[in-house]
């Protein structure tokens, strides 16, 4: 069945990239909602962008969603990751400002907010979308393809030249809260260099070492070091959770990413979309629920972020 938000959360912060102080509120919608961000800031009329992935248009390190009126929202990737791997398919996301707050990098406080205020059953069949046959992007050395396959799989590759980072690879199974259990405290992260190129464009103003994991080479900048020895794959992971929620609907699919960022996923996205004969809906009986990425996380709350440094 589909899932709301049983009252409202509300996270206060800044934008990663505006350093602007921003509120948002997650609050309950009704079934057949979807996830919607409403600009506080703005008119009514003109200030709903559906969560959707023909609403994102192109920006540099986050994903942004626009509508018509040229309302947007930015960096709504953690966000996304989170209501996705809580199970919840309606919310209305009230926001005064272009930015979701970055909290620490990852998702765990939006999951923590999420499960303590509840998560309510509502009595409408959940759908998802069944990916029927192999859709692929593909930039250079990068790629992201989705595959046939009975629940969400996310495998990812990265390899970079920071060996505090180095090469590294996950594949998980994300049914039954595995985007809980196994992602959600996983932060972003970037190098020391790219901070400054990046305040230097005007970009990562709200950037601290508190809501990011920085690298100079072998070295982690960050106090307190990595959450998990792998944790910038498990980021990866994370935004992907996130850029795929766009679709609408759950994923039965196997995600496969090597080097691939949120744009790229987006253009994986319109690929699939863009063939009818790839993917269909489907209702979901018992048996299909249980196997989606939030079936049974309710049953976790009330939980608080984790506080936890240290290597896993």
């Amino acid at each position: 069945m589909q899932a709301t938000i049983a009252k409202a959360a509300e996270f206060r912060g800044v934008g990663l990239h505006t350093g602007a102080s921003v509120r948002m509120d997650i609050v309950p919608a009704p079934a057949g909602h979807g996830i919607v961000f409403e600009r506080s800031d703005l008119p009514a009329g003109t200030n709903r962008i559906p969560a959707l992935w023909n609403n994102v248009t192109p920006s540099k390190l986050c994903t942004l969603i626009e509508n018509g009126q040229g309302a947007s929202v930015s960096t709504i990737e953690h966000i996304m990751a989170a209501l996705a791997g809580t199970g919840i398919q309606n919310a209305l996301i009230r926001i005064d400002g272009p930015e979701v707050p970055i909290l620490d990098g990852s998702s765990a406080q939006f999951v923590a907010g999420i499960l303590n205020a509840g998560i309510h059953t509502q009595d409408s069949p959940q759908r998802a979308i069944r990916v029927k046959r192999d859709v692929e992007y593909r930039e250079g050395d990068a790629v992201a393809r989705l595959s046939p396959a009975d629940h969400l799989e996310i495998d990812f590759h990265i390899d970079f030249t920071d060996a505090a980072i180095g090469r590294q690879e996950k594949v998980l199974d994300m049914a039954n809260g595995a985007f809980v259990r196994e992602l959600m405290d996983s932060r972003t992260f970037c190098r020391q260099s790219d901070v400054d190129a990046m305040r230097a464009n005007g970009l990562a103003l709200g950037g601290t070492y508190m809501n990011a994991v920085v690298v100079d080479g072998d070295k982690v900048l960050t106090p307190g070091g990595l959450r998990h020895k792998d944790e910038a794959v498990r980021h990866k992971m994370l935004d992907a959770m996130g850029d795929l929620a766009l679709a609408g609907a759950p994923l039965l699919a196997r995600y496969t990413g090597n080097r691939a960022g949120h744009a790229m996923t987006n253009k994986l996205l319109r690929e699939l979309f863009a063939d009818p004969d790839a993917w269909e809906w489907v209702t979901c009986a018992t048996d299909l629920e249980c196997r989606l990425p939030g079936a049974g996380v309710a049953a976790y709350g009330p939980v608080n972020a984790p506080a936890l440094n240290a290597v896993a």
